[in-house]
């Protein structure tokens, strides 16, 4: 990181990040984001996501993210359902397969751990 900074996550400007069509199970969700900043070597990453209604699955890395704005269900493969909205830190793990419902848009911040790569 070159130098500190805020950003204010409600208003903040966010690009296309287009879904790959086979992780949409229903409803035609947009995704936009925005990556604020990445480590040297790549495995740390910190931004902002957002997804219109619909319903997707995903397979994920270790996630640590608070939802800013609307609601979601997200349920983990042989794990738990966590039901998520403003104010709301979840903790996803590498490997973790998802299905998220998304109710209302949701925008989240988010800091992901990528593995070392060999």
């Amino acid at each position: 990181m070159d130098q500190s900074f805020s950003v204010h996550i409600p208003d903040a400007s966010l690009e296309p990040d287009p879904l790959d069509p086979g992780q949409i199970v229903s409803g035609t969700p947009v995704v936009s984001g925005k990556l604020l900043w990445e480590s040297a070597d790549g495995r740390q990453l910190r931004g902002i996501w957002q997804i219109t209604p619909g319903v997707v699955t995903d397979t994920e890395e270790d996630e640590l993210f608070v939802v800013v704005s609307g609601r979601a269900t997200i349920d983990i493969d042989g794990g738990p359902t966590l039901d998520v909205g403003p104010g709301d830190l979840g903790v996803l793990r590498r490997g973790d397969r998802t299905t998220w419902t998304i109710h209302e848009t949701l925008r989240k911040a988010y800091a992901i751990t990528l593995p070392h790569q060999s």
